[in-house]
């Protein structure tokens, strides 16, 4: 019989967020006696934007924005159906988004 493995990928802009959902999963899943590999944090995606600050006048005048991703994945060896229902019962804060795939 094959082993099941889930992935679990975490995206946040907030890093903070980011760690204390990734400590709640792994909590879930230790209790359930699955096997975890994690949070492997991946390269961050910084965005910068510069926008003029004039409409019309001065056009070497500019403001730059950034934004930042961060992100985390979380593998689970050996999950069973209790690994699966742990996890669904985890409440994440709502500025983490949650990717799964078994």
């Amino acid at each position: 019989m094959a082993k099941k493995i889930i992935k679990i990928r975490l995206k946040s802009y907030d890093h903070r967020l980011l760690d204390e959902s990734s400590q709640k999963i792994i909590d879930a899943v230790k209790q359930s006696n699955a096997k975890v590999s994690g949070p492997i944090p991946l390269p961050t995606e910084k965005t910068i934007y510069s926008v003029i600050r004039s409409p019309h006048k001065y056009n070497y005048s500019r403001e730059q924005f950034e934004k930042r991703v961060h992100k985390r994945v979380i593998y689970i060896y050996d999950a069973t159906q209790e690994t699966v229902t742990q996890l669904l019962k985890i409440q994440l804060p709502s500025g983490v988004s949650v990717d799964m795939k078994a």
